[in-house]
């Protein structure tokens, strides 16, 4: 009885925290037996405490402005001898439309049920009582819309410092990650103006095409797959890269909001009433430290963008804006995803003087960078700059000099880790596949502790997940890989399987995939390309993968013509131009049933397009 009471208590619990990643988190904990218990250095009383933190990060951020400030005295460069003169925007934007009473019903019930101290009632309560709450909260964000005002009361942010990693110091403050929260009104109002700030981008091309945060079809999928094609094709073209990954330090907090409004009048073309609401957004902002419900003073903030806001992240995609004309201006290629910006320029080891050519190249760009993030008050850490070399593993080491950035000399790495991914010098992908499958095994042991709890669905829906979400992110990286590297990925899955429906470790497995309905890893890696192919040719991609499929046009008329085939380009390895997206999309869309390639609903796509890699390979 007490274990089927347990069971069915679980099973509640992991259905209703299914759509939420941290409530199912709790769940397992509590089945664990697990104590998350915040780490706190060493204190007096917990208003100290609080009121410590809160000067620490107030001190950090005014020592780091102290000092871009001191080295723009120090140097003589122009900002105009390192940027392209800025023409004034040809488009406007001087206020903001009203909204309906629809509009924020179906915004607040689409939020995250959140909620932060300052609310004077929780979240869930909001949305439980919107009907008579509407009317007001319309109101209010309107009347903030039209007369230029963001109120007082929603400028207010709680920080929580939590300890970066389990084993750092606790009593060392700059160990500790301020997490910020605002009242869940003020995000909504954010999220309006974000809306309609994003729609005027949009329409007028003002943004970044090569900044892939906090836009629409954009992730950290999309700008590898980029990155990783462009270095592919260059190794197939018996040239080496060398790729440099960039490192800002506290970037959202060192905005200055003076630069940062001259920047959305002169660039985005916004003035009037737009640009008074956001002049209004960013000044008189304050901030206190929460520790265990007990708060610190207030500190005013007079510089930084809103971390743990809707806009505070676009806005530093705005304020960086001008970083893309100078990189442009060296020749160099480059992705940025938010603070995190990689350089990378390919070049041929065998001819005489390359290196040296390239290393010029890669010193000169960074060297005006760091010019331009200093008088932008933005702070590149030298010390954790990385770059890799990246060659064909057949031709074996490339011997590359150091870089030179600011005081530091930055040697060539291994590997490194490059937005959640691994990237190493072959580009194999090894240690990538070698940190997902201990993660994934991690997992599937806890998993198994609490097995007995859980009813085969609960376990289906923890697995799916704790272990396919590794597996799946940002898999589409993966095609091509070698068959042993794949098979340790397989195996994860074939393991999780098991778990899920407790059939023995002997027991053929491909049963078992197939009443379960999951494609195997090959298969889901497929599945991803070519869902991110269909996306490309309807519109619903970011235009650098668009860009690298070209549909096929024959040179007479043939039947081959309407039936939406892609051109495959010539490659040289099949053990890397062959895994380029280029190359691999198209061979792949091309091999897709006609029905299938000319549907026009997405949702449709989708699940013909799973039925028909199930059938493939279980038929």
């Amino acid at each position: 009885m007490i274990k089927l009471t347990k069971t069915l208590y679980y099973t509640n619990a992991i259905k209703e925290g299914a759509s939420d990643q941290k409530s199912l988190f709790k769940v397992v904990d509590k089945l664990l037996h697990r104590k998350n218990d915040t780490k706190l250095p060493d204190h007096n009383t917990l208003g100290s405490l609080a009121n410590e933190f809160a000067q620490f990060f107030g001190d950090k951020i005014t020592k780091i402005r102290a000092d871009l400030i001191h080295q723009n005295q120090q140097s003589t460069v122009s900002d105009y001898s390192i940027q392209p003169m800025l023409e004034n925007s040809t488009s406007t934007l001087t206020i903001f439309e009203k909204v309906t009473e629809d509009q924020i019903r179906n915004m607040i019930m689409k939020a995250a049920s959140k909620s932060c101290r300052l609310d004077p009632i929780p979240t869930w309560l909001t949305k439980n009582c919107l009907d008579v709450l509407l009317p007001g909260i319309t109101m209010i964000i309107n009347l903030s819309l039209t007369t230029g005002v963001m109120p007082t009361k929603f400028k207010q942010a709680v920080i929580t410092p939590l300890l970066k990693k389990p084993t750092l110091d606790k009593d060392i403050f700059k160990n500790y990650r301020p997490v910020s929260n605002l009242s869940f009104v003020s995000k909504v109002v954010e999220r309006v103006i974000a809306k309609q700030l994003e729609n005027y981008m949009s329409a007028n091309g003002l943004g970044e095409q090569l900044q892939s945060a906090y836009k629409k079809f954009h992730s950290t999928e999309t700008a590898l797959l980029c990155i990783q094609n462009d270095i592919l094709r260059s190794i197939d073209d018996k040239s080496a890269v060398v790729l440099i990954l960039l490192d800002l330090s506290a970037a959202f907090d060192t905005v200055d909001h003076d630069i940062l409004l001259r920047r959305l009048e002169t660039r985005l073309g916004i003035s009037g009433c737009a640009l008074a609401w956001f002049r209004s957004y960013l000044t008189g902002r304050t901030q206190s430290v929460c520790i265990k419900e007990t708060l610190s003073s207030n500190h005013n903030l007079e510089c930084g963008v809103p971390q743990g806001s809707v806009l505070g992240p676009i806005l530093f995609t705005i304020y960086t804006l001008p970083l893309g004309d100078i990189i442009r201006q060296h020749g160099l290629n480059f992705h940025m995803y938010a603070d995190d910006t990689q350089l990378y320029l390919s070049f041929k080891p065998s001819q005489d003087g390359s290196c040296a050519v390239t290393k010029e190249k890669l010193e000169e760009c960074i060297k005006d960078i760091r010019i331009w993030m200093s008088k932008n008050m933005l702070k590149l850490n030298d010390d954790k700059t990385e770059m890799l070399v990246i060659r064909a593993q057949h031709h074996g080491p490339v011997v590359f000099p150091c870089i030179e950035i600011g005081t530091e000399d930055v040697t060539s790495s291994e590997k490194a880790r490059n937005i959640g991914v691994v990237f190493d010098t072959t580009m194999s992908l090894d240690s990538h596949i070698s940190q997902i499958t201990r993660a994934a095994h991690h997992h599937i042991r806890n998993i198994g502790k609490i097995r007995k709890y859980l009813t085969t669905e609960a376990a289906e829906i923890i697995v799916h997940s704790f272990v396919t979400s590794k597996l799946d992110y940002c898999n589409a990286l993966l095609q091509g890989l070698p068959k042993v590297l794949i098979d340790k990925l397989q195996h994860v899955q074939n393991t999780a399987a098991r778990v899920v429906t407790g059939c023995k470790k002997y027991d053929h497995i491909t049963p078992v995939l197939k009443n379960l309905h999951w494609l195997p890893v090959k298969q889901r890696i497929t599945f991803k390309i070519l869902l991110l192919t269909y996306k490309a040719l309807h519109d619903e991609a970011p235009q650098y993968v668009a860009n690298m499929l070209v549909p096929y046009v024959p040179g007479r008329s043939l039947r081959s013509g309407g039936q939406m085939l892609l051109r495959v380009p010539k490659t040289r390895l099949v053990t890397y131009g062959d895994r380029a997206f280029s190359k691999a999309a198209p061979l792949l869309w091309n091999s897709l049933p006609p029905e299938i390639r000319q549907i026009s609903s997405l949702h449709s796509f989708k699940r013909k397009l799973k039925t028909f890699l199930f059938n493939q390979i279980y038929d």
